[in-house]
């Protein structure tokens, strides 16, 4: 059998529970229960490419990147903390020697209304980021990432909308909804059941063929932000356009120019 390298891609807000922003934050009430169960889930996706005799990177991909315990997932885990200073972010490093990837406790996206805690990359700064007309979660922005260097997105873990979104972007990825959401309330499966079903997802996906997510020609990129204050500086960029006092847009070739004009135009 050929031994293949899987990419983890984890978040936290998309975790079996989770539910308020305190959770989500290094010293927030439940942090560390949401942490825990963070960690929980992350094993269970690397023990089902382990059992299966192929070989894990996870990137820690929320907040600080730091909050993953290393020693709490399975041995032969290879684990990226911290922020990279790279344009993948939070798939930073990934390239055409990983066979697939994978992410897990990820949620809806900004300007949606899929969960409580409904962001894309910076809810302090962002209203909503669009990419060829449609709202972008961070699924779409790192499954395009990764589409750039031929590796397939082939699982994907969270609540029930960015499932959905996933469906509608790569149908044949494999996915598991361990809550559904309404309001500022979140309906959870049992947390040992969130585990079993990831295990059995991933197990399933990293046996079948999943092709590489079709990229456009152009990638329409908007970015509405909660300042108009970055709207002027992003001006400075050439092909940078203002559509209003928060929104502007930029016509990017591909991810990675996309990527590296949506952390200028933040800020």
């Amino acid at each position: 059998m050929e031994q293949k390298t899987f990419y983890i891609s984890a978040d936290i807000e998309g975790i079996t529970d989770v539910t308020s922003w305190c959770e989500t934050q290094e010293g927030g009430d439940g942090y560390e229960e949401a942490r825990a169960q963070m960690i929980n889930e992350v094993s269970a996706a690397c023990r089902a490419i382990l059992d299966a005799g192929h070989c894990v990177v996870v990137r820690d991909g929320h907040d600080s990147a730091r909050n993953l315990d290393h020693a709490k997932l399975p041995k032969d885990t290879m684990l990226m903390r911290g922020w990279a200073c790279h344009p993948g972010s939070m798939v930073a490093g990934i390239d055409e020697k990983y066979a697939g990837l994978i992410c897990i406790g990820y949620h809806a996206p900004a300007g949606s209304d899929g969960s409580p805690l409904a962001h894309t990359i910076n809810r302090d700064k962002v209203n909503y980021i669009k990419i060829n007309g449609e709202l972008a979660s961070e699924f779409t922005i790192n499954s395009n990432f990764a589409a750039e260097y031929g590796v397939p997105t082939i699982f994907l873990s969270g609540d029930q909308a960015i499932c959905d979104l996933a469906k509608k972007e790569v149908p044949k990825i494999n996915t598991v909804a361990v809550k559904k959401c309404k309001g500022n309330s979140t309906f959870n499966i049992h947390p040992e059941t969130s585990c079993d079903l990831i295990y059995k997802g991933v197990s399933k996906a990293i046996s079948e063929d999943i092709p590489p997510k079709d990229i456009p020609d152009e990638l329409i990129l908007e970015v509405c932000l909660k300042s108009h204050q970055p709207v002027r500086n992003a001006l400075a960029m050439p092909g940078v356009e203002k559509l209003d006092s928060n929104t502007v847009r930029y016509i990017a070739k591909n991810p990675m120019e996309l990527n590296i004009m949506r952390e200028y135009i933040m800020g």
